[in-house]
C-alpha cells in the first residue's frame, strides 16, 4: 500500500515539473517574440524589393545563356558531356578529314554551328537542347550512347549553302555517280513537295558517316542508291 502511494506521488511530482517546464518555455518564447522589433514593409518597399528580384532574375537568366552560349562555341565543351559516338566524332574532327563533319572543321565550322537552325530562334532552340542535355548529364538520368532526338535540318545547311537551291540543272554535265549535274537540286523541292517522308541534305550528305571523299562532296556511293530510288519512285522517273 505505502509502496503505490509512493509511485502515485513520484508519478505527480513528475507530472508538476513537466507542466512547470513547459510553462517556462512558452513564457520564454513569448517573451523573444515581444522583444523583436515589428517589421513591416511600405508598398513603394515591396515594389522596389519586387522589382530588384525580377531584374536580377533577368541578369541570372541572360548571363546564364551568354556564359552557355560562349562555352558552346567550343567543341571541346560539347565533347565533354557527351560519350560515343560524339567522342568519336571529336577525336576525328582534331585530324584530317575523314567525313563531311571533320571537312567542315578543316574549315573552321564548330559543332554548333551545324547544330543550330538559322539566327536567333534557331541558337535559342539549340541553346535549350543543350540546357536539357546538360541537366540530364549532371542528373544523372542521360542515356548513353545519346538517343538521336534532334536530326539536323534543311535550314541548318541552307543558312550557309543557299546556293544549291539556285543550281542550274545542267544535262550536258555528267558524273558517273551524281549523273547530270544539279539534277539532285534541282528536283529536291518537288520530291519533298510530292512526298512527306522524302529526303533531306543529310540524307544524301551524312555528316559523320565514312565511306566518301571530298572528291564525291560526301556522299557516301555504297549507300546513296536508296535516296536516287526513293526520289526516282516518288517524282515518276523510274
Amino acid at each position: 500500500m505505502n509502496l503505490m502511494r509512493s509511485i502515485h506521488n513520484t508519478r505527480q511530482q513528475i507530472q508538476c515539473i513537466w507542466m512547470e517546464f513547459i510553462c517556462s518555455a512558452q513564457e520564454a518564447r513569448i517573451s523573444a517574440a515581444r522583444s523583436l522589433p515589428a517589421i513591416r514593409f511600405t508598398k513603394k518597399q515591396v515594389l522596389m524589393y519586387l522589382m530588384i528580384a525580377v531584374v536580377g532574375g533577368m541578369f541570372l537568366g541572360v548571363g546564364g545563356f551568354a556564359f552557355a552560349a560562349h562555352q558552346e562555341e567550343n567543341d571541346s565543351f560539347c565533347a565533354s558531356c557527351h560519350t560515343q559516338p560524339e567522342s568519336t566524332y571529336y577525336e576525328r574532327s582534331l585530324n584530317a578529314a575523314v567525313d563531311l563533319a571533320t571537312a567542315h572543321k578543316q574549315k573552321e565550322v564548330r559543332c554548333i554551328d551545324c547544330h543550330s537552325g538559322e539566327g536567333i530562334q534557331g541558337r535559342v532552340t539549340a541553346e535549350i537542347m543543350g540546357a536539357q542535355n546538360a541537366f540530364k548529364w549532371y542528373s544523372g538520368t542521360a542515356v548513353q550512347p545519346a538517343p538521336l532526338l534532334y536530326t539536323v535540318d534543311n535550314s541548318h545547311c541552307i543558312k550557309c549553302h543557299a546556293e544549291v537551291l539556285t543550281e542550274n540543272h545542267d544535262p550536258s554535265i555528267k558524273s558517273k555517280l551524281f549523273g547530270p549535274k544539279g539534277h539532285y537540286h534541282t528536283y529536291l523541292t518537288q520530291w519533298k513537295d510530292t512526298d512527306q517522308q522524302s529526303g533531306n541534305c543529310v540524307s544524301c550528305h551524312y555528316g559523320h558517316e565514312l565511306g566518301s571523299t571530298a572528291k564525291t562532296t560526301w556522299v557516301a556511293s555504297n549507300s546513296i542508291g536508296k535516296q536516287c530510288d526513293s526520289c526516282h519512285k516518288a517524282l515518276g522517273r523510274e
